[in-house]
């Protein structure tokens, strides 16, 4: 690893769709090196949370509502930023910025499209003593593209092998795919839900955050003619670029795909494992991947993974046996895009996100 001076140094901060925490890594960044430095993840406290998932679904009074947690987020990604860098033994005016990808409460990338996250990078900068760099995503946007996924560049740099077709397949809240092949980006989209619709499910039976290790849907068989009726989403027809989030598979989804089923609980929690597996299986049919990589909350559902694997029929490991380990990837893919901002360099992949042409993401906020 290199002396803390060689490179400047980066903060990434991700909470995702799952909203289950903030992931922060510190690490040190140049054109053909990223290592990483620290790690370190913090809960979002329940109320908070509860505030964002209300917030992802419209409702009354949002602007007040949404002016609080944008604070409230703040104010925990300060602290997150004060232990990384305390445990790291590194102080603020060592790091170069923070990249933060903030809570998104809305993501329509149909145009004309927008997207919103929360977390204020103004409170973040004059809290921790470092530039941020936040709202990654609007300006492909306003290029024509979806915005999302932004971390295939990051998956290319640390990922690509000059001879072999492989696929990083993120499983958070949604998934998403990035398709290296021999080396170049040839595309990447959202596939659908990844962990958002079983968590939500176990949350509303068994008060669980998740299903450790996919237990409870191992516990069952799924339901064909369910999955069936989940599969036909237009979503899971529509040719890429594209991307998703809670707006579109939400609880309320689910309980529409539900109402003419009658099935148990458990049975259901498998079919929605086998609907998220099914329709990265399905994302992957033509790009037929030598090695498939698995990153995000997912890479921890044994039972996912051994349907991937038996549905995929090729190599299924996590990204930790090729030097990152799957719980940091986001976090650090936002560290990688604060650095290419502060380089200049273009963040975004038109041929993943469809935007008319490569650009610089993200917005400076100064302490």
């Amino acid at each position: 690893m290199p002396s803390k001076t060689e490179l400047p140094l980066f903060i990434g901060l991700m909470t995702g769709t799952s909203v289950d925490g903030i992931d922060a890594v510190l690490a040190s960044i140049g054109d053909d090196h990223f290592s990483l430095l620290g790690t370190l993840s913090q809960p979002i406290p329940a109320p908070l949370r509860d505030d964002i998932l209300a917030l992802c679904q419209p409702g009354s009074n949002e602007i007040d509502r949404a002016g609080r947690v944008n604070l409230q987020l703040a104010g925990h990604y300060a602290n997150t930023c004060q232990t990384l860098l305390t445990q790291a033994g590194i102080t603020p005016d060592q790091v170069r910025a923070i990249g933060c990808h903030g809570q998104t409460i809305r993501h329509r990338p149909q145009p004309p499209g927008f997207s919103v996250q929360l977390g204020c990078p103004d409170s973040l900068a004059v809290a921790t003593g470092i530039p941020v760099v936040s709202n990654f995503r609007n300006k492909d946007m306003a290029l024509g593209g979806q915005g999302a996924p932004l971390v295939p560049p990051f998956h290319r740099q640390l990922f690509a092998r000059p001879d072999q077709r492989i696929a990083v397949v993120n499983i958070g809240g949604m998934a998403n795919v990035t398709l290296l092949d021999t080396g170049q980006l040839t595309g990447g989209f959202d596939t659908g839900p990844g962990n958002v619709l079983m968590d939500s499910w176990i949350q509303q039976h068994y008060q669980q955050a998740y299903d450790r290790n996919g237990d409870w849907a191992a516990s069952a068989q799924p339901d064909s003619t369910l999955l069936t009726t989940l599969l036909d989403d237009p979503y899971f027809h529509q040719p890429p670029p594209k991307s998703t989030g809670r707006e579109r598979f939400s609880r309320d989804w689910l309980n529409a795909q539900l109402a003419n089923h009658s099935l148990p609980d458990d049975v259901i929690q498998a079919t929605l494992a086998e609907l998220t597996a099914h329709s990265i299986r399905d994302a992957l049919n033509n790009f037929q991947p030598d090695h498939v990589l698995i990153c995000g909350g997912g890479a921890h559902n044994r039972h996912l993974l051994e349907r991937l694997q038996a549905l995929l029929n090729t190599p299924v490991t996590s990204t930790a046996e090729h030097g990152l380990h799957p719980d940091w990837v986001e976090a650090a893919a936002f560290a990688w895009l604060a650095w290419a901002r502060m380089e200049g360099k273009a963040g975004n992949a038109p041929v993943v996100t469809g935007a008319s042409r490569e650009a610089v993401l993200g917005q400076i906020t100064l302490p």
